[in-house]
């Protein structure tokens, strides 16, 4: 099982997943939050860049030892400098025998599948399903939790009383701004911010090197947008890391891009080719040369599907 006990652990961590899936980490569970009463905060980080994951974060801690968060100095990470959140994720995971964090990094393929899909998954809900599967690990790992507190996605009193269904006998809070009012949101916060900040850094491109300073990922960022704009091919698009159903990267597609139309599906009463047909290898004539696939392929190891 892979631990992380400081910041430096998050840059192996992430090197080494498939960044085009989505991955869960959780600190192990003290035995003191199995036996005491606990509260937990929930927070994201990333909601909006279109470069990058949206990692959800949880963290937790005995009631009795939430002092521990103020002295720490948990507060928004928004409001705190990159060296200050560091520093207090090391202390996150420093205190392990009495408090634990887990996150959720959703990748920016998932996002962006979510939106195109003919039915539609909204922002909202793939934030709320994510800190409801963070919430249930948690309880299922043997915490002893009593408290939630949340950062609010859309409407607060809806996104609690859906909460409360689901996890009858906790207390659940639902808030705006909560990062900057519960301190256990605040590290749940700085548990999410790190790791996401560290994942932009670790991110490996299978589609081709990548030897240019992408930025923070923000669409407003300088460095992002020209990176976006040279990083795009006119067939394939752009690489994994970018969320291409964001407004910022579907104007570069339709201005840089291949234009592909589709022609509408007509019934064949004759009965026209099937679908299969299209893929299947077609035998290379005598003294005819055989084009060589296109690095997008051969860099995955696909080839022609020969039967389905």
């Amino acid at each position: 099982m892979e631990n992380i006990e400081t910041r430096d652990d998050l840059k192996p961590f992430y090197e080494d997943k498939d960044h085009s899936i989505n991955h869960v980490y959780q600190s192990v569970v003290p035995t003191l939050c199995k036996d005491e009463p606990c509260m937990l905060g929930v927070d994201e980080a990333g909601r909006g860049p279109v470069l990058g994951p949206m990692v959800y974060g949880i963290a937790y801690v005995p009631i009795s030892q939430k002092q521990i968060l103020v002295d720490m100095g948990c507060a928004d990470s928004k409001a705190l400098t990159e060296e200050k959140r560091d520093k207090i994720f090391d202390l996150i995971c420093g205190n392990s025998d009495k408090m634990g964090w887990a996150t959720d990094s959703i990748s920016p393929n998932f996002i962006a599948n979510c939106m195109y899909r003919r039915c539609k998954t909204s922002l909202n809900e793939v934030s709320m399903n994510s800190a409801i599967a963070l919430i249930r690990k948690t309880i299922d790992s043997g915490v002893f939790l009593t408290e939630v507190y949340v950062d609010t996605v859309g409407p607060a009193e809806k996104y609690q009383t859906r909460l409360e269904t689901l996890f009858p006998g906790i207390k659940i809070t639902v808030s705006k701004k909560a990062d900057a009012i519960y301190p256990i949101v605040s590290a749940a916060s700085i548990c999410a911010k790190v790791s996401r900040d560290y994942a932009l850094k670790s991110w490996q491109f299978c589609e081709a090197k990548n030897d240019k300073e992408h930025g923070s990922g923000y669409p407003n960022d300088p460095v992002t947008k020209e990176w976006l704009s040279e990083s795009i091919d006119s067939v394939f698009g752009f690489p994994l890391i970018v969320r291409f159903s964001w407004s910022t990267a579907e104007r570069i597609l339709e201005s840089k891009a291949a234009k592909v139309e589709w022609d509408e599906e007509e019934d064949d009463p004759t009965g026209g080719m099937k679908i299969f047909q299209y893929f299947a290898a077609t035998p290379a004539k005598t003294g005819e040369i055989k084009e060589k696939n296109h690095s997008f392929f051969s860099d995955r190891n696909l080839s022609n599907v020969q039967a389905l």
